[in-house]
């Protein structure tokens, strides 16, 4: 099916909001889509066979605030691709694996690790969807122009990807720009650029009249962040049994299993985060793959419970650092979550304090409508 059809169809279905700036974007996108699929003319069939350069499509930058619809167009697109060669991946997942391969080629001493692990790249995806762009690092921002330099005009993979930000504020202030000026230029010469800034974020539109933090534990509160989960996934409740799980790579050889896990949204109780043996990498790796995370019987906590309360702590600080929305049943509103004993306790009663104080933030409407990853 084609993108621009699909997306009259959700429209007319009233899973969608008519969206002027969205339908013009499923119109580009239905474009590139025809041009991947047509079959090789006889002049793009002549010009392989004689063993030319033959031009790829123009790719699409899709950016804007949150809520936009960015994530929802750039899947209508690759899932009615029909084409097999083919990726989509979080952006901060693709950089890990690229800096993976790097890794390895460096190991072989054999010159520049660039072009091969581009060429590996490109020989399982002609075309490379991405969601959330965003380079907080120097270490992407240096290679970041070379790699895609050879990806699109050595190998003619087509980039689709979305961001919160406009192509000249990738990598803004960050340590040593100049260096990735270069890409910035690249986005403009082989990707339309499309902006998604209409007046409405359709993700706290579907949150409208669900909190974010919900006591005390019992069956109202899960009722609520069950409708959650389903409002921000699209997912019907009437097939709850069957939403789909992950695991997700945590580093060093290790998975972690999310029981439920849908564009972008995690679902976890408090037992498998925070009373299991896990630690600061853990959280991250939640952080960077999840825009939303619902967690769910979250216990009073105390001195008693000390190593369950410092995960906690270290989980909400790698949330809000990467700006991740957090749903979540609790046995108390988070003012009263710890219980203090009265006595020697003040390291324990200090750290949770700048906990509140977060969470606190976390249920802003200034925090909800900051992108996932935003500084």
């Amino acid at each position: 099916m084609r993108v621009l059809e699909r997306y009259r169809q959700l429209v007319a279905g009233g899973e969608l909001h008519p969206d002027p700036e969205q339908a013009a974007a499923a119109a580009r996108l239905d474009q590139l889509q025809q041009e991947l699929e047509q079959p090789a003319g006889a002049t793009g069939l002549l010009g392989r066979l004689l063993g030319r350069k033959v031009a790829a499509p123009r790719g699409v930058y899709l950016w804007g605030s949150v809520g936009r619809g960015k994530s929802m167009l750039m899947d209508l697109f690759h899932d009615n691709l029909a084409l097999v060669a083919k990726r989509r991946a979080h952006f901060h997942e693709f950089m890990l694996d690229v800096h993976a391969r790097l890794h390895e080629e460096r190991k072989k001493e054999a010159g520049d690790p660039i072009a091969p692990v581009a060429a590996a790249i490109a020989a399982t995806a002609h075309v490379l969807a991405f969601d959330e762009m965003v380079v907080n690092n120097s270490a992407d921002a240096m290679i970041m122009s070379r790699l895609f330099t050879a990806l699109i005009e050595r190998h003619g993979v087509v980039i689709v990807t979305t961001s919160n930000r406009a192509p000249a504020d990738l990598y803004k202030n960050g340590l040593n720009r100049e260096h990735f000026l270069p890409f910035i230029a690249l986005i403009g010469e082989t990707l339309d650029v499309l902006g998604l800034n209409g007046p409405t974020d359709y993700r706290m539109h579907r949150m409208q009249g669900l909190g974010t933090w919900h006591t005390p534990i019992g069956d109202a509160a899960t009722a609520e962040v069950r409708e959650a989960f389903f409002r921000l996934t699209d997912f019907s409740p009437e097939d709850s049994a069957n939403v789909p799980s992950a695991e997700l790579d945590v580093g060093v050889g290790r998975t972690l299993h999310v029981p439920k896990s849908l564009k972008g949204v995690a679902v976890f109780s408090f037992k498998r985060l925070c009373v299991e043996a896990r630690g600061a990498s853990d959280y991250l790796a939640i952080a960077r793959k999840y825009h939303t995370v619902i967690l769910v019987a979250i216990p009073q906590l105390g001195p008693e419970r000390r190593n369950e309360t410092m995960r906690l702590i270290t989980l909400i600080d790698a949330l809000y650092e990467h700006k991740v929305k957090l749903i979540a049943t609790a046995a108390a509103n988070p003012e009263d979550l710890y219980q203090r004993d009265g006595g020697g306790d003040e390291e324990g009663r200090f750290a949770f304090d700048r906990t509140v104080s977060r969470l606190m933030e976390m249920q802003s409407q200034d925090y909800l409508a900051l992108g996932h990853g935003e500084d």
